[in-house]
């Protein structure tokens, strides 16, 4: 069995149902990623983002959660610039079927076991 890697998951407060359904994914036991929660259920307060820019280096790679409410999330674009800025991979994966919101500078594909997997080879 490969190497788990850790992925850090970036999405908005909104999308926390599908950020779960990704956590139930990725306790499949064939999962090649172990899964980081870093969901801020209280206000931020001045060592967020500090604690995230941490894990985000520790990550090998970001999965974005990409819907409409990633257009108007402060914490997830902060995390997807994060990312940059520590030079990690990022792969954004559409949240919702019906929904195609194209986030600037995260290429973005249909949520599917083989797309995670394909990334998290690719890290």
């Amino acid at each position: 069995m490969a190497e788990k890697k850790v992925v850090f998951v970036a999405f908005a407060i909104e999308d926390e149902r599908q950020r779960d359904f990704l956590k139930g994914q990725s306790l499949n036991t064939k999962s090649p990623f172990e899964y980081i929660d870093m969901s801020v259920k209280e206000a931020y307060d001045t060592n967020w983002k500090d604690r995230v820019r941490t894990r985000i280096r520790r990550s090998s790679g970001v999965i974005a959660l990409v819907s409409q409410n990633s257009l108007t999330s402060s914490g997830q674009k902060w995390e997807l610039a994060c990312a940059r800025e520590e030079k990690k991979k990022v792969l954004g994966i559409w949240a919702y079927k019906d929904d195609r919101t194209n986030l600037p500078g995260v290429n973005t594909v249909t949520w599917t076991w083989s797309a995670i997997e394909n990334f998290i080879d690719s890290l």
